[in-house]
């Protein structure tokens, strides 16, 4: 791994780049809560293996108090005993979405949704799809650019 950047994509691409932090800014001042959608960031990161958004998302729930146990415990979070059933649910919903290439070609079913919105509303599951496309999109950048992980 380099120190720097492939590319200066916020530079090269600034009206595509300004749309995506837009988005998370809107996703930021939405229904879901800066915890629980950091927790979904990271878990997707995870997944997507973005070394650049798990240190942030790390960095930005430790800085909110965050349980580091809790934190290290993600990736096997269905065995944890660490989360309540609404980050369950937008954990599981998380990684149904992300997996949709080359893990499960299929789109999550009705069942899956139903569980769902036991733990949201409808804007807020909404607001959890964006949530969950906009880090996929980061991720894509970040694997795909390697911007460097400050130190």
């Amino acid at each position: 791994m380099t120190s720097a950047a492939r590319l200066d994509h916020p530079t090269l691409a600034p009206k595509a780049y300004q749309a995506l932090v837009a988005l998370h800014a809107a996703l930021e001042g939405g229904s879901l809560g800066t915890r629980l959608l950091d927790l979904v960031y990271l878990r997707v990161s995870q997944l997507n293996g973005c070394a650049f958004c798990i240190d942030m998302h790390w960095r930005d729930l430790i800085a909110h108090d965050e349980d580091p146990r809790r934190l290290n415990a993600l990736p096997g979070w269905r065995e944890a005993p660490f989360f309540t059933a609404r980050e369950r649910a937008a954990l599981q919903w998380a990684e149904r979405l992300t997996g949709l290439v080359g893990r499960d070609p299929h789109a999550p079913e009705d069942a899956e949704f139903a569980e769902l919105r036991q733990h949201f509303s409808e804007v807020e599951a909404a607001e959890l799809c964006y949530a969950i496309a906009a880090i996929n999109a980061w991720n894509r950048l970040g694997v795909g650019l390697r911007p460097p992980i400050s130190a």
